[in-house]
């Protein structure tokens, strides 16, 4: 039975844990400096505390990277010792690229880069799979596909693309969050109590993929149907379109994709 390791156990790294720790059999260990966190993440789960990310590092065959990117390089090379032909280290490390993380682990196994987004939390994530390194044995590969599409949605993407998807669907629920949070605020504007408001506006997202995934149709032609001539939606399209907010999202998802290549140097 493979070993999965965390060396921090974050909001992100406690997510794939908990998701985990439901649906495969895997054994579950992590190191993170938060002892409080990481106890009550052991009583919560049959994860098993270790003492330092060496600990980790020697029980694994796949090893989690899950620390802020800032932090990568010195946890790495903290385990770089420890590392042989047959582990695997895996980076959730937003901009970090794949010829880093080879230099920091001195090249010693094979590295996976993985893009995550935040519904992950709710097992209901999108993530970005880079399986590039010639180093990775086929079984190591389809084991971490299987391992995250048990929490949510895997894309197999070639590392030119991250920075891509990094931008639409790592910040994408940002953008979501963005329009929730000014149709509700439409609403309290309206007259509607916020908490009515909010369960309304969540129960409209909710509806509108659910009938975008059922029914196959384009967001073009599920727009076209509720947009009548001379009606409200037609109203509100034509000021949405004044105000150029189509190109808007667009201009936004290129500035990420940019940023994104910019903080990965």
């Amino acid at each position: 039975m493979s070993v999965i390791g965390f060396l921090g156990a974050g909001n992100m790294g406690e997510a794939l844990i908990k998701g985990w720790d439901r649906s495969s059999e895997a054994g579950l260990t992590a190191y993170d400096p938060d002892r409080q966190r990481l106890e009550r993440l052991c009583s919560e789960t049959r994860l098993e505390a270790a003492e330092s990310s060496g600990e980790v590092a020697q029980k694994s065959d796949f090893i989690v990277v899950a620390v802020k990117p800032g932090m990568t390089r010195r946890v790495i090379q903290e385990v770089a010792p420890y590392l042989n032909g047959d582990k695997c280290l895996v980076s959730i490390a937003a901009g970090v690229r794949q010829h880093s993380l080879m230099e920091w682990s001195q090249r010693a196994c094979p590295v996976v880069r993985v893009m995550p987004n935040t519904p992950a939390l709710v097992g209901r994530g999108v993530f970005a799979l880079c399986l590039d390194d010639p180093r990775l044995k086929d079984e190591q590969g389809a084991f971490l596909q299987e391992l995250f599409d048990q929490v949510g949605d895997v894309h197999i993407v070639q590392e030119a693309y991250f920075d891509a998807f990094t931008a639409l669907v790592g910040t994408g629920p940002a953008y979501v969050a963005y329009a929730m949070e000014s149709m509700i605020e439409a609403g309290v504007a309206l007259g509607f109590p916020r908490n009515q408001s909010l369960e309304m506006v969540l129960s409209v997202f909710e509806g509108a993929v659910a009938l975008a995934r059922q029914s196959g149709l384009s967001a073009t032609v599920l727009r076209e149907m509720v947009t009548s001539p001379g009606g409200t939606s037609s109203a509100g399209m034509l000021e949405l379109d004044r105000k150029a907010v189509r190109s808007s999202i667009i201009d936004a998802v290129i500035a990420a994709s940019r940023r994104s290549q910019e903080l990965g140097g």
